[in-house]
């Protein structure tokens, strides 16, 4: 980072670092499976919590310009990413204009591949590709990513349906279940079980529609993480094969 951006950039770093621990920063790589072959191979972790970190998003984000958060964002610090993601969905959220808005998720998207983890994809998803393609009739952007090879680009698309589902519209989330209900990795598995979980929450003859179909041939976790909330000889039944 250079000049400006290096300054808030900088800013920014060391009021993470004056807020990490050391007890978090041993636990936290092991939490997000940073190991040799895992999902979160070569982070690097402060050891910072969240609401520390939401709080550092809310006392930067009015001035940060998007040159400058990009180079926050494209950080190898876990929490440095996370944070500008916060920043990002604070300017998302607070944006006057469609225009402004639309500038913010081309920016996400240029940025996507540092939404790189589970938790960075879950606190942006919905709130920014979810909402912008709800509003917009733009459906073929979670679509796109749904169908690329890179997972938590699949990530992305199934949670950003969550903002389809809280409107009550399924079909979509649905549809994006399907497209990588046997996807090797069990974060892909946990997503659409959660997801069709909400689907559920908001009504639930449409989860066991959708279960009553498929359910044999999900993915065990997805199963266990969509009948959660069920009655438990319901979900029994289900965990049984006897539906």
């Amino acid at each position: 980072m250079k000049g400006k951006a290096d300054h808030i950039g900088r800013q920014i770093e060391e009021a993470l670092q004056m807020l990490s621990t050391p007890e978090r920063a041993v636990q936290m790589p092991r939490y997000f499976k940073t190991g040799k072959g895992e999902y979160g191979e070569g982070d690097i972790f402060y050891g910072v919590s969240v609401p520390d970190q939401r709080s550092i998003a809310k006392e930067f984000y009015k001035e940060i310009s998007l040159q400058d958060l990009s180079e926050v964002l494209k950080s190898e610090v876990h929490e440095m990413r996370l944070t500008a993601i916060f920043i990002l969905v604070a300017k998302y959220e607070k944006a006057k204009s469609n225009t402004e808005k639309r500038q913010l998720v081309d920016f996400y998207l240029d940025h996507i591949e540092y939404v790189n983890n589970w938790d960075i994809v879950d606190s942006s998803a919905h709130k920014i590709l979810g909402d912008y393609a709800f509003h917009n009739g733009e459906e073929e952007i979670l679509h796109k990513l749904s169908s690329d090879e890179n997972m938590w680009k699949k990530r992305v698309a199934v949670i950003g349906s969550a903002w389809f589902i809280k409107n009550r519209h399924y079909e979509l989330t649905q549809k994006l279940v399907l497209n990588n209900l046997k996807h090797p990795h069990d974060l892909m598995h946990k997503a659409n079980g959660w997801m069709l979980r909400e689907i559920g929450k908001k009504d639930e003859s449409v989860m066991l529609d959708f279960l009553n179909k498929y359910y044999k041939e999900m993915p065990r976790t997805s199963l266990r993480y969509a009948i959660e909330r069920l009655d438990e000889e319901l979900r029994q039944d289900y965990l049984k094969g006897n539906i």
